[in-house]
């Protein structure tokens, strides 16, 4: 393993100037289940890691407050999973949650580092993108709230600046009723990065909303305002022909060793339809 130096800053405030000093030769060390992987494999060669376990501001948590949701970043999966807050408005970021990794992962791995990682499979993205999400983040110029769906950019890259620290996730809580389902499709049960993942949201007011990552270079987010999708009764050619649109922007790499482009398309269709019969059933069951 390459050699770094390691900083334990104690306030939110010691973090960012570490970070502002090193640039990017400075590393976030949150629940570091990716990290530590990438300082072993030498991908990653940082001078120095920053903890940031020890910063009080900073520590993990479910609250709501103001009409919001807010999940700590370094809320760990499982918490994240088990919350009843999350479980009772966010359901399908719960069903995301509790899929990532292993249970030793998720005992580990935090929402924020899962974003900010910003790879195109993470689980949690899509369902943080239908229930339009904001990330908080904390740099030299103060607090920046970002919209989830303007976060991300491309592999492993983000809008978030090299001296900024997410310290937290806001939820809107709904205005209106929701229903909302996760899905993936991996080579085998487990730990097993995802070929596919997608979050279906249908509103009482018959707005679909439909983001699917792993398809393409970052998780998107596509929205459907007819309606037609949120009737059952509507055609079946109809609802086949709206799904498709949404589904359209999808372009999976051809150099990916978990899954062929053909078949990771075959899959998002499956599994779109699959969690839009979920999620109106859970719309139903809200009502």
């Amino acid at each position: 393993m390459h050699t770094f130096a390691y900083a334990r800053p104690a306030t939110l405030a010691e973090a960012v100037a570490l970070l502002a000093e090193h640039g990017a030769a400075a590393r976030v060390l949150a629940g570091g289940t990716d990290l530590i992987i990438r300082l072993r494999d030498g991908t990653l060669v940082p001078d120095v890691v920053i903890d940031l376990k020890r910063i009080a501001s900073l520590r993990p948590g479910v609250r709501e407050e103001a009409g919001l949701v807010v999940i700590g970043a370094t809320t760990v999966m499982t918490d994240v999973a088990a919350d009843p807050l999350v479980r009772r408005h966010f359901p399908a970021l719960a069903d995301a949650a509790a899929v990532v990794g292993s249970v030793q992962i998720r005992n580990r791995a935090t929402l924020g580092g899962n974003i900010c990682n910003a790879s195109p499979a993470a689980d949690t993205a899509p369902p943080l993108l239908v229930y339009d999400a904001t990330v908080v983040a904390e740099g030299p110029g103060g607090t920046r709230r970002i919209a989830v769906d303007d976060f991300f950019v491309r592999s492993g890259v983000t809008t978030l600046a090299g001296d900024e620290i997410v310290t937290a996730i806001e939820l809107p809580l709904p205005a209106l009723r929701m229903g909302a389902a996760h899905e993936r499709r991996t080579r085998r049960r487990g730990h097993d990065l995802a070929s596919v993942t997608l979050c279906c949201g249908v509103r009482e007011d018959g707005v679909t909303r439909l983001s699917y990552g792993s398809v393409g270079p970052r998780p998107v987010l596509r929205v459907d305002e007819t309606g037609i999708l949120a009737d059952p009764a509507a055609p079946a050619e109809a609802r086949t022909n709206i799904l498709e649109q949404l589904l359209a922007d999808a372009s999976p790499s051809p150099r990916s060793m978990r899954a062929s482009p053909a078949y990771r398309l075959a899959m998002l269709r499956v599994l779109g339809r699959r969690a839009l019969a979920t999620a109106l059933e859970r719309l139903e069951a809200r009502a």
